[in-house]
């Protein structure tokens, strides 16, 4: 399918507004932002951005349309959501080209995006009749205790470019089903793909007569997200980016003593023992260092490899990493696409510098591209480095495909390392000792999330509860019992005697 048919297809007009409140498109009276394809360097389309006068208007019908939304039957409201799944299974075609071609991930991962959606809707529908409570025991006769759960009102989602649509799924569909309206604000860098999304669940919501204003949109820049984060109207803001981004998002939130859901930055490392199945080991290491040209937070960065195996493995890494293509991500044999824009590619040869400066053994040389198919000037060269773990360089997280080399000797030396780094997002071991397994799953193993043995630190299933610690953040969205975030949560007593006794025994008489 030509871009041209796909634009078409999900209603992408050459000039869109950047604000919405569910099947209406708003004045948003801003700055145009141009979005401009990684893959060949063409302007796709443009977004207006919104003002603060039409960020209110988007927050305010937000507001409005809570007051009828929670009222829905939350099976009711897993029904509609159900619906939008269907209907993602409807546009999976063009709306994942669309994902690969603005943001620059191959178009497996751009489908497999929109399958992230379907499947997180698909239990979100299940999770809407299961937002349960508990009943507890009441010291006091003729007494009932129990509690329940109600939604908080509007949700605000900031969502980072690397997933321009599956990371607003994770939290929209289940804030729908707890009886939440939300409002969006996507990367200013993949604002079309949030359009698309917008348009295909308009049409659910229109065919159901959904409250304007459970679902709105707002593009803009910083500026936006700062509106967001200090908007007592927005009791929760859930955000996804980088550590510092999310810093400044926390403190804003905490200051008006609002929630907030973080899900930043990531320094993830996979352990490989002596004991490891090494095949599996280098297919878990080479994709979760390249795939989508390392821009995923869960982006496999330090491989810390047990000094009996690390020549072997070092030499399969290295001829396994001459063989990968680079090139279009549409073109289904390219294995890594570009960076999102020349700032990563920036940041790229910066750090390349850093490690470099600092000691680092190249194993595997990095770089830009240049000539046919890479006129973007955004494709660069996976590369490999022997390094040391507290170098500062090796402590960042750059968002590109370098990965850094280490050795150890013991499982104790290597979750130290594997740990002593500010993030604390996903990690891994590769080992088929049972004893090694169950020590890094154990209170003295992997301080991250996401632990995980035989398989990499990327491609979370959306039925576990994703997040991280330390800088990391601590949010937990997708799977599991996440519904709570989106939640309040209320004790109950009810007292059905014709006495009023108190608890802990106190005597109060008048």
């Amino acid at each position: 399918m030509k871009m041209d048919k796909v634009l078409d297809k999900l209603g992408i007009k050459k000039v869109n507004e950047g604000a919405a409140t569910g099947t209406k498109w708003l004045k948003a009276g801003g700055e145009k932002i141009d979005s401009y394809s990684p893959v060949d360097g063409k302007k796709i389309a443009s977004v207006t951005t919104v003002t603060r006068k039409s960020y209110d208007k988007v927050i305010d019908q937000a507001q409005t349309a809570f007051a009828e939304w929670r009222m829905w039957p939350a099976p009711k409201r897993g029904e509609v959501v159900r619906q939008i799944g269907d209907n993602l299974r409807k546009y999976k075609e063009p709306l994942g080209r669309l994902v690969s071609y603005e943001m620059g991930k191959s178009l497996q991962e751009g489908y497999g995006e929109v399958q992230e959606m379907i499947d997180i809707c698909d239990l979100a529908v299940g999770m809407s009749r299961q937002l349960y409570g508990l009943t507890m025991h009441s010291e006091r006769p003729k007494h009932r205790m129990y509690e329940q759960w109600h939604p908080l009102g509007v949700v605000g989602i900031i969502s980072a470019f690397n997933f321009p649509v599956a990371v607003w799924s994770w939290n929209s569909m289940i804030a729908f089903i707890c009886g939440n309206t939300c409002v969006w604000k996507p990367s200013e860098k993949t604002p079309l793909s949030a359009v698309a999304c917008q348009n295909i669940i308009a049409e659910v919501f229109k065919a159901n007569n959904v409250p304007e204003g459970v679902c709105g949109l707002v593009v803009g820049a910083r500026d936006c997200g700062e509106w967001m984060s200090n908007d007592s109207r927005v009791p929760l803001v859930s955000a996804t980016g980088s550590t510092r981004m999310g810093k400044a998002v926390g403190a804003a939130v905490a200051a008006r003593l609002g929630r907030s859901l973080l899900e930043l930055g990531g320094n993830n490392a996979i352990i490989i023992s002596e004991y490891a199945d090494l095949n599996i080991a280098l297919r878990a290491a080479i994709f979760g260092a390249v795939g989508t040209a390392g821009q995923r937070c869960t982006t496999t960065r330090r491989l810390i490899i047990h000094e009996k195996v690390y020549d072997a493995f070092k030499k399969k890494l290295v001829a396994a990493y001459k063989q990968l293509a680079i090139g279009d991500p549409l073109d289904e044999r390219s294995h890594v696409g570009p960076l999102i824009d020349k700032d990563a590619v920036t940041h790229y040869l910066h750090a390349i510098k850093e490690v470099k400066k600092a000691g680092g053994k190249e194993i595997i040389a990095g770089g830009v591209l240049s000539g046919k198919g890479y006129e973007s000037g955004c494709y660069v060269k996976p590369c490999i480095f022997e390094a040391q773990n507290d170098w500062p360089i090796v402590q960042h997280e750059t968002f590109a495909p370098i990965l850094y080399l280490m050795k150890y000797k013991t499982l104790g030396d290597a979750v130290t390392m594997q740990n002593g780094v500010l993030q604390g997002l996903s990690s891994s071991i590769m080992t088929l000792n049972m004893r090694e397994a169950e020590q890094y799953l154990s209170h003295a193993g992997s301080d991250c999330g996401i632990a995980n043995v035989n398989i990499g630190t990327s491609g979370a299933e959306i039925g576990g509860a994703f997040g991280g610690e330390k800088e990391t953040g601590g949010g937990r969205e997708s799977g599991s019992d996440s519904w709570k975030a989106y939640m309040r949560r209320q004790t109950n007593t009810i007292n059905w005697s014709d006495q009023l006794p108190l608890a802990q025994g106190i005597k109060f008489s008048v």
